[in-house]
């Protein structure tokens, strides 16, 4: 995907109408799994594409579990690609509270937007979700599980079933989907990516919940089409850098956002 200009704002071309398709279909979407998943870079992609498309979108950041991505990070340039985001300011920037602001429930009710909520994946992530089951529209709303099998807390499938069992009873909501999104950041490969991709059809299988997506990025995409036939691949470019970053012999704290 590559970073345009237009209107004076900055916005990223992608394949809007396939993302709003296969992973937005609905007016609200739930991204959860654990930290290193990957659900902030689809939430943030899907919010910038969407946008991009002429849609109107809120990302609610709705992570609080010191995770090594933040959505929130990004609050100036989502602003300037149209995308409102609903997540702590000022003194609570950085909180790892569960604070609920009023904002989440007036964005979930609005229908005239798309809403993209980034939860955290552990009981923690999950018990902020299941707070808000009363302002969740749920015939309008996917609760999607990204799944990286290259983390620790998620090495095969028998240990994804029980996370996702977790998620649900904690968050008080039914997954409706997941998303096959296993990677190793820089050193991802297509053979990472498919055995991460046999192991989501496997959980698949298990849950009785549909794969929804292949989420690769962008070099690796027609080889992820040619090996995945069937199943839609949605590229997704790198957004945000680790929390902790090396430069110029300092190290750097706190999360990086990064468009270039």
């Amino acid at each position: 995907m590559d970073e345009t200009t237009g209107k004076g704002r900055a916005v990223i071309s992608a394949d809007t109408c396939a993302m709003e398709r296969v992973l937005f279909p609905r007016r609200v979407t739930i991204l959860a799994g654990h930290f290193g998943s990957g659900k902030t870079e689809i939430a943030l992609n899907g919010a910038l594409g969407l946008a991009a498309g002429g849609l109107e979108v809120s990302l609610v950041d709705l992570d609080v579990v010191k995770p090594y991505f933040r959505s929130r990070s990004a609050r100036e340039f989502l602003r300037q690609a149209g995308v409102e985001l609903v997540a702590p300011e000022g003194e609570f920037f950085s909180s790892d509270l569960p604070i609920i602001l009023p904002q989440v429930r007036g964005a979930l009710g609005d229908r005239s937007r798309k809403v993209l909520m980034d939860a955290g994946g552990d009981d923690t992530g999950a018990r902020v979700v299941g707070s808000l089951t009363d302002a969740i529209p749920v015939g309008e709303t996917d609760f999607l599980l990204v799944l990286n099998f290259r983390r620790p807390f998620t090495p095969d499938a028998d240990s994804a079933l029980v996370m996702a069992r977790e998620i649900e009873a904690t968050a008080r909501l039914k997954i409706t989907g997941l998303i096959s999104n296993t990677h190793l950041m820089k050193e991802t490969t297509l053979d990472v990516v498919m055995a991460g991709h046999d192991m989501a059809l496997r959980t698949s299988s298990l849950l009785g919940i549909p794969l929804v997506a292949l989420t690769v990025k962008d070099a690796l995409l027609n080889a992820a089409q040619e090996a995945a036939p069937g199943c839609p691949v949605i590229p997704l470019r790198p957004l945000v850098k680790p929390a902790f970053e090396e430069e110029r012999g300092q190290r750097k704290v706190g999360p990086l956002f990064v468009v270039g």
